[in-house]
C-alpha cells in the first residue's frame, strides 16, 4: 500500500459516490428540515452500501466470477426500476401535496432501496480491486465508504438549503432527479 493505492481508492470513491450524492441532494430537497442525526444516518446508509458492494464484487471475482458475470448485465435494469419507483413515488407525493407546506420524510424502506440502487453498479469495482489481497480490498472499500459518507452528507445539506428555498416544489424536483439518475444509469449501462 502506497500513496497511489490511497489516491486511487479515494478517486474511485468519488466516482462511485456521484449517484449517491445526487440522491442525497434529492433527499435534502424532499426533506428540507432533516435533523443532523438523520442526515448522518442517510449518509451512513449510502456509505455502507458503497463499502459493501465493491467488497462483495471482490469476493465474487475471487470465488464465483461466472455467476457474477451473468448478473452484471442486469444491474442497469435493477437500478432503473428501483430509482423509477422511488422517484415516481416522490414525484407523485410532491404533486399530490403541492399546496401543503409540510414535506414528507424519507423512510427507511425508501432509503434502503436508494442505497441498493445507487451502489449496485459498484459490484463491478470488485474487478478493479481483484489484484489486491483481502486486507487491501477491505481498506480500499472502506476508503470508498468514507468518501461516499462525506459527499452524501454534503449533498443532503445542499439539498436542504435548496429545498427550503423551493418549498412545495422540492418533492417534485427530488423525484425528477431520482428518475433522471435511474435513466442515466440504465442508458450508460446498456448502451
Amino acid at each position: 500500500m502506497n500513496f497511489m493505492f490511497f489516491f486511487n481508492s479515494i478517486l474511485l470513491g468519488v466516482g462511485l459516490a456521484m449517484d449517491a450524492f445526487s440522491v442525497s441532494l434529492a433527499n435534502g430537497l424532499h426533506e428540507p428540515f432533516m435533523k443532523k442525526r438523520k442526515m448522518t444516518l442517510v449518509a451512513a446508509t449510502f456509505a455502507l452500501f458503497q463499502f459493501l458492494m465493491p467488497l462483495m464484487g471482490y469476493f465474487c471475482v475471487c470465488s464465483i466470477a461466472v455467476i457474477f458475470g451473468a448478473f452484471q448485465k442486469f444491474i442497469p435494469y435493477i437500478a432503473l426500476v428501483l430509482l423509477l419507483y422511488i422517484g415516481g413515488k416522490m414525484l407523485y407525493d410532491g404533486i399530490k401535496n403541492k399546496d401543503e407546506e409540510q414535506s414528507s420524510k424519507v423512510g427507511i424502506t425508501a432509503l434502503l432501496i436508494q442505497g441498493v440502487a445507487t451502489s449496485i453498479d459498484a459490484l463491478s469495482v470488485g474487478f478493479t480491486v481483484a489484484e489486491y489481497n483481502v486486507a487491501e480490498a477491505i481498506i480500499s472499500c472502506l476508503l470508498i465508504g468514507v468518501v461516499t459518507f462525506l459527499i452524501c452528507f454534503a449533498g443532503i445539506e445542499i439539498g436542504k438549503r435548496a429545498g427550503t428555498a423551493l418549498a412545495g416544489k422540492a418533492g417534485v424536483f427530488g423525484g425528477l432527479i431520482l428518475i433522471f439518475i435511474g435513466v442515466e444509469i440504465f442508458v450508460t449501462g446498456v448502451f
